[in-house]
Protein backbone atom coordinates (compact mmCIF):
# COMPACT_ATOMS: atom_id res chain seq x y z
CA UNK A 1 0.00 0.00 0.00
CA UNK A 2 1.27 3.60 -0.54
CA UNK A 3 1.65 6.63 1.73
CA UNK A 4 -2.10 7.42 1.22
CA UNK A 5 -5.26 5.55 0.58
CA UNK A 6 -6.83 8.19 -1.62
CA UNK A 7 -5.23 10.69 -3.83
CA UNK A 8 -6.86 13.55 -6.10
CA UNK A 9 -5.13 14.77 -8.87
CA UNK A 10 -5.81 18.10 -10.72
CA UNK A 11 -5.70 18.01 -14.13
CA UNK A 12 -4.24 20.35 -16.40
CA UNK A 13 -0.42 20.84 -15.37
CA UNK A 14 -0.68 18.15 -12.86
CA UNK A 15 -1.27 15.28 -15.15
CA UNK A 16 -1.12 16.92 -18.14
CA UNK A 17 0.51 19.99 -20.39
CA UNK A 18 -2.43 21.76 -21.53
CA UNK A 19 -1.13 25.12 -21.95
CA UNK A 20 -0.81 25.13 -25.71
CA UNK A 21 -4.93 24.72 -25.83
CA UNK A 22 -5.97 26.48 -23.21
CA UNK A 23 -4.03 29.22 -24.37
CA UNK A 24 -5.17 28.99 -27.47
CA UNK A 25 -9.06 28.83 -26.19
CA UNK A 26 -8.32 32.13 -24.10
CA UNK A 27 -7.42 33.66 -27.55
CA UNK A 28 -9.93 32.42 -29.80
CA UNK A 29 -12.57 33.50 -27.53
CA UNK A 30 -11.08 37.15 -26.71
CA UNK A 31 -10.71 37.17 -30.54
CA UNK A 32 -14.71 37.56 -30.52
CA UNK A 33 -14.51 40.79 -28.64
CA UNK A 34 -12.02 42.12 -30.90
CA UNK A 35 -8.93 41.38 -28.20
CA UNK A 36 -5.97 39.41 -27.89
CA UNK A 37 -4.02 38.69 -25.07
CA UNK A 38 0.04 39.90 -25.77
CA UNK A 39 1.38 38.16 -23.14
CA UNK A 40 1.98 34.67 -22.78
CA UNK A 41 3.09 34.51 -19.36
CA UNK A 42 -0.56 35.79 -18.42
CA UNK A 43 -2.45 33.05 -20.42
CA UNK A 44 -0.13 30.36 -18.70
CA UNK A 45 -0.96 32.04 -15.81
CA UNK A 46 -4.61 31.46 -16.05
CA UNK A 47 -4.28 28.00 -16.53
CA UNK A 48 -5.93 25.99 -13.35
CA UNK A 49 -8.11 29.35 -11.74
CA UNK A 50 -12.00 28.83 -13.27
CA UNK A 51 -12.58 30.66 -16.59
CA UNK A 52 -15.29 33.08 -15.23
CA UNK A 53 -12.81 34.69 -12.66
CA UNK A 54 -10.18 35.03 -15.20
CA UNK A 55 -12.41 37.26 -17.83
CA UNK A 56 -14.21 38.73 -15.06
CA UNK A 57 -10.94 40.06 -13.19
CA UNK A 58 -8.34 40.16 -15.51
CA UNK A 59 -10.26 41.80 -18.52
CA UNK A 60 -13.26 43.36 -16.36
CA UNK A 61 -16.08 41.43 -18.18
CA UNK A 62 -19.72 41.80 -16.32
CA UNK A 63 -21.04 38.13 -15.51
CA UNK A 64 -22.97 38.22 -19.30
CA UNK A 65 -20.37 38.83 -20.86
CA UNK A 66 -17.78 36.52 -18.82
CA UNK A 67 -20.15 33.51 -19.61
CA UNK A 68 -20.23 34.95 -23.41
CA UNK A 69 -16.69 34.20 -23.38
CA UNK A 70 -16.37 31.04 -21.53
CA UNK A 71 -19.15 29.98 -24.16
CA UNK A 72 -16.56 31.00 -27.05
CA UNK A 73 -13.55 29.84 -25.37
CA UNK A 74 -15.41 25.94 -25.29
CA UNK A 75 -16.72 26.00 -28.11
CA UNK A 76 -12.82 25.85 -29.52
CA UNK A 77 -11.76 23.68 -26.45
CA UNK A 78 -14.06 20.36 -27.29
CA UNK A 79 -13.16 20.93 -30.96
CA UNK A 80 -9.68 21.35 -30.92
CA UNK A 81 -8.13 23.02 -27.65
CA UNK A 82 -8.39 19.94 -25.92
CA UNK A 83 -6.39 18.07 -28.01
CA UNK A 84 -3.26 20.07 -27.97
CA UNK A 85 -2.30 18.25 -24.86
CA UNK A 86 0.35 16.19 -24.01
CA UNK A 87 0.95 13.90 -20.88
CA UNK A 88 3.67 14.64 -18.69
CA UNK A 89 6.83 12.21 -18.64
CA UNK A 90 6.33 9.31 -16.24
CA UNK A 91 2.28 9.96 -15.06
CA UNK A 92 1.00 6.54 -16.83
CA UNK A 93 3.96 4.43 -14.97
CA UNK A 94 3.23 6.55 -12.07
CA UNK A 95 -0.95 5.65 -11.89
CA UNK A 96 -0.21 2.11 -12.79
CA UNK A 97 2.05 1.54 -9.67
CA UNK A 98 -0.30 3.33 -7.72
CA UNK A 99 -3.22 1.15 -8.73
CA UNK A 100 -1.31 -2.07 -8.51
CA UNK A 101 -0.32 -0.68 -4.84
CA UNK A 102 -4.09 -0.71 -3.88
CA UNK A 103 -4.03 3.58 -3.75
CA UNK A 104 -7.55 4.74 -4.61
CA UNK A 105 -7.28 7.49 -7.49
CA UNK A 106 -9.55 10.50 -8.17
CA UNK A 107 -9.70 13.17 -10.33
CA UNK A 108 -10.83 16.70 -9.13
CA UNK A 109 -10.52 19.38 -12.17
CA UNK A 110 -11.89 23.16 -12.72
CA UNK A 111 -12.67 21.76 -16.10
CA UNK A 112 -16.12 20.12 -16.52
CA UNK A 113 -16.28 16.48 -16.03
CA UNK A 114 -17.71 15.75 -19.40
CA UNK A 115 -14.55 17.20 -21.27
CA UNK A 116 -12.21 16.09 -18.28
CA UNK A 117 -13.09 12.42 -18.85
CA UNK A 118 -13.29 12.75 -22.56
CA UNK A 119 -9.33 14.17 -22.23
CA UNK A 120 -8.84 10.98 -19.59
CA UNK A 121 -10.05 8.35 -22.07
CA UNK A 122 -7.94 10.33 -25.24
CA UNK A 123 -4.78 9.45 -23.53
CA UNK A 124 -5.75 6.21 -21.67
CA UNK A 125 -5.75 7.79 -18.06
CA UNK A 126 -9.04 6.55 -17.34
CA UNK A 127 -9.00 3.51 -16.03
CA UNK A 128 -6.96 4.55 -13.20
CA UNK A 129 -9.64 6.94 -11.76
CA UNK A 130 -12.79 5.54 -9.50
CA UNK A 131 -14.63 9.11 -10.02
CA UNK A 132 -13.56 12.76 -11.94
CA UNK A 133 -15.48 15.48 -10.24
CA UNK A 134 -15.32 18.99 -12.43
CA UNK A 135 -17.12 21.99 -12.32
CA UNK A 136 -20.86 22.05 -13.76
CA UNK A 137 -21.29 24.55 -17.07
CA UNK A 138 -24.21 26.48 -15.43
CA UNK A 139 -21.69 27.14 -12.84
CA UNK A 140 -23.28 25.91 -9.58
CA UNK A 141 -20.03 23.95 -8.73
CA UNK A 142 -17.24 26.07 -9.97
CA UNK A 143 -14.90 26.75 -7.03
CA UNK A 144 -12.30 24.05 -6.36
CA UNK A 145 -13.26 23.64 -2.74
CA UNK A 146 -16.19 22.80 -4.06
CA UNK A 147 -14.99 20.48 -6.40
CA UNK A 148 -12.98 18.49 -3.88
CA UNK A 149 -15.81 18.42 -1.51
CA UNK A 150 -17.83 16.65 -3.95
CA UNK A 151 -15.50 13.96 -5.12
CA UNK A 152 -14.42 13.46 -1.10
CA UNK A 153 -18.40 12.63 -1.35
CA UNK A 154 -18.54 10.18 -3.99
CA UNK A 155 -15.86 8.25 -2.37
CA UNK A 156 -15.30 6.39 0.59
CA UNK A 157 -12.41 4.81 2.45
CA UNK A 158 -13.30 3.53 5.32
CA UNK A 159 -13.20 4.69 9.04
CA UNK A 160 -9.61 6.40 8.88
CA UNK A 161 -8.66 8.31 5.47
CA UNK A 162 -5.17 9.21 4.21
CA UNK A 163 -5.99 11.71 1.72
CA UNK A 164 -4.23 14.11 -0.64
CA UNK A 165 -4.60 16.53 -3.12
CA UNK A 166 -2.07 17.42 -5.53
CA UNK A 167 -2.21 20.21 -7.75
CA UNK A 168 0.18 22.67 -8.82
CA UNK A 169 -1.91 26.02 -8.42
CA UNK A 170 -2.68 27.85 -5.12
CA UNK A 171 -6.85 27.46 -5.65
CA UNK A 172 -5.79 23.16 -5.58
CA UNK A 173 -3.83 23.87 -1.92
CA UNK A 174 -5.89 26.74 -0.59
CA UNK A 175 -9.26 23.96 -1.70
CA UNK A 176 -7.31 21.12 0.20
CA UNK A 177 -7.25 23.46 3.71
CA UNK A 178 -10.54 24.35 3.25
CA UNK A 179 -11.87 20.38 3.31
CA UNK A 180 -9.15 19.29 5.74
CA UNK A 181 -7.01 17.15 3.63
CA UNK A 182 -3.30 16.89 3.02
CA UNK A 183 -2.28 18.92 -0.08
CA UNK A 184 0.94 18.54 -2.34
CA UNK A 185 2.00 21.43 -4.92
CA UNK A 186 3.87 20.37 -8.22
CA UNK A 187 6.10 22.89 -9.19
CA UNK A 188 6.34 21.35 -12.37
CA UNK A 189 2.88 22.77 -13.37
CA UNK A 190 1.79 26.33 -14.24
CA UNK A 191 1.77 28.34 -10.50
CA UNK A 192 4.91 29.61 -9.54
CA UNK A 193 6.96 28.82 -6.46
CA UNK A 194 5.88 32.19 -4.81
CA UNK A 195 2.00 31.30 -5.37
CA UNK A 196 2.56 27.87 -3.98
CA UNK A 197 4.53 28.51 -1.41
CA UNK A 198 2.33 31.00 0.48
CA UNK A 199 -0.54 28.89 0.55
CA UNK A 200 1.82 26.59 2.78
CA UNK A 201 1.20 22.86 1.12
CA UNK A 202 1.88 20.05 3.08
CA UNK A 203 4.68 18.92 0.47
CA UNK A 204 6.82 20.58 -2.20
CA UNK A 205 7.87 18.31 -5.20
CA UNK A 206 9.34 19.68 -8.32
CA UNK A 207 9.64 16.93 -10.61
CA UNK A 208 6.85 13.21 -11.34
CA UNK A 209 9.65 11.44 -9.97
CA UNK A 210 9.89 13.20 -6.47
CA UNK A 211 5.75 12.87 -6.85
CA UNK A 212 5.76 9.03 -7.13
CA UNK A 213 8.60 8.91 -4.48
CA UNK A 214 5.98 10.62 -2.49
CA UNK A 215 2.86 9.10 -3.06
CA UNK A 216 4.07 5.68 -2.78
CA UNK A 217 6.20 6.06 0.03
Amino acid sequence: MGKFDLVLFDLDGTLTDSSEGIANGIQYALSKFGMQEESKERLVQWIGPPLLDTFRTYYRFDEQKARQAEMYYRDYYTRKGMYENTVFTGIPQMLDELQQAGTQMLVATSKSAPIAKSILQHFRLHTFFKVVTGSDLDGTRASKSEIIDSALKQFTTGESRKVVMVGDRKHDIVAAHDNGITSAAVSYGYGTLQELEKVQPTYFVHSVSQLRALLLA
